[in-house]
């Protein structure tokens, strides 16, 4: 039910946001020097490597770790990556990754694949046996706010209450924190 979900809200979405996906890949292109798009590898479901599109926000050659570990993360960011960083418009290519089965709507964020310390602990809960998501639970009690060890915990509850009305619920949270640029730190 819940790949059904995804893949027929998936095509509803494409439809909708062809246009601003269109518009947002263009004005990556001409802003910087580099790919539209950053394919990141991303620790998806039973812990599998995949590859993870965002449009691209921060400069070619930028470290492939944790933004909030970069020593001055604004400085590596493209002359619009704040911008469609703050409105969560880099992560319009990763429907992409939900209509090929990688990714659903809600589930944990995937870690990057050098976050050692958050694949752990996701293992440690059985976290790691769900499709990692565009939002989740995580992501609407505050996202790049806070602590692995509580992230995980949130990602754990998740899985506990998986349904297509939490999961609906989630996605609701979610549009109202873009809406508000909740949560997010650059």
């Amino acid at each position: 039910m819940k790949r059904l979900f995804d893949l027929l809200l998936g095509v509803v979405v494409l439809a909708i946001l062809a246009l601003p996906i269109l518009v947002v890949a263009f004005a990556v292109r001409v802003t910087s020097k580099g790919p539209v798009l950053y394919w990141s590898d991303r620790v998806g479901v039973h812990n599998q490597i995949f590859r993870m599109p965002k449009f691209r926000s921060m400069r070619v050659g930028t470290p492939a770790v944790a933004t909030h570990l970069l020593n001055d993360p604004r400085s590596h960011l493209t002359p619009i990556g704040s911008f469609i960083r703050r409105t969560s418009l880099d992560e319009l290519p990763q429907l992409w990754s939900i209509l090929k089965g990688d990714m659903s709507f809600v589930g944990p964020r995937p870690a990057l694949f050098n976050q050692h310390d958050l694949i752990e602990l996701r293992t440690e809960k059985g976290v790691h046996h769900i499709l990692p998501g565009l939002t989740g639970w995580a992501q609407v009690n505050g996202r790049d706010d806070i602590p692995i060890p509580r992230k995980v915990q949130l990602d754990y509850e998740y899985l506990q209450k998986q349904s297509l009305l939490f999961d609906i619920q989630i996605l609701w949270l979610t549009f109202l924190k873009v809406i508000k640029r909740d949560g997010v730190s650059h």
